[in-house]
């Protein structure tokens, strides 16, 4: 993974690397969980990961904007985005001390005596 982002190219890199399939493969894979998620939301539908989180449609109301470049009023249409709510799995997962191996607790601090 390069410096704090991981890119969808990776993302297939990684799957191909530990399911030992083609890159090819795994990117249909990659691309159909995506395309999986984008068709239920736009359904309308939630869509829960267990242990991982969800994503749900949020709808936004029409509103008054402001066009920065002229200062003129401008109508902003009513819409929808896309929320992710992380699960507590993931939320403990990330947490974790980073040498400690999953489901495994913490080493206490040590102390000099």
């Amino acid at each position: 993974m390069t410096g704090g982002s991981m890119t969808k190219a990776e993302l297939v890199e990684e799957v191909s690397r530990v399911s030992d399939l083609t890159k090819k493969h795994s990117e249909v894979i990659v691309d159909t969980v995506f395309k999986s998620i984008i068709d239920a939301l736009h359904r309308g539908e939630k869509i829960e990961l267990r242990g991982f989180g969800s994503f749900r449609l949020r709808k936004r109301e029409p509103r008054k904007g402001r066009n920065p470049k002229t200062g003129d009023k401008v109508d902003v249409p009513p819409k929808k985005v896309p929320y992710f709510k992380p699960g507590k799995e993931l939320k403990e997962l990330i947490n974790r001390e980073p040498d400690t191996p999953s489901g495994a607790p913490a080493p206490p601090d040590a102390v000099a005596i």
